[in-house]
């Protein structure tokens, strides 16, 4: 099956961090750039930080100072480094590939995996 699988979410005190993955399958050969986005019930999924194929990292104002976006393509993976963490960050945290190419050749877009809740507690 072809999936991005997000993991590292959970309970955490507010001030504490947290270390979410997006790892690809193995059928999957390379990802390109990746973004997590976080999506509050009823709210629209809104950018954290994306990160380009060569490790470009970009944050958007929710992502910035206490985030940190990286990857490991020999590893197809992603990782959102969450620290000083707040209540108001609680929600579940998606990643999402613009382009994937997985085994045969075959390139996939506009893909996300299937979330992990955070939640902070005060």
């Amino acid at each position: 099956q072809v999936q991005l699988v997000e993991s590292g979410g959970g309970l955490v005190q507010a001030g504490g961090s947290l270390r979410l993955s997006c790892a690809a399958s193995k059928n999957i050969v390379r990802i390109n750039t990746v973004g997590w986005y976080r999506q509050a019930p009823e709210k629209q999924r809104e950018l954290v930080a994306t990160i380009t194929s060569g490790g470009s990292p970009r944050y958007a104002d929710s992502g910035k100072g206490r985030f940190t976006i990286s990857r490991d393509n020999a590893k197809n993976s992603v990782y959102l480094q969450m620290n000083s963490l707040k209540p108001e960050n609680t929600t579940v945290y998606y990643c999402n590939a613009d382009q994937i190419w997985i085994v045969g050749g075959l390139r996939r877009t506009d893909y996300w995996g299937q979330g992990t809740q955070v939640t902070v507690s005060s």
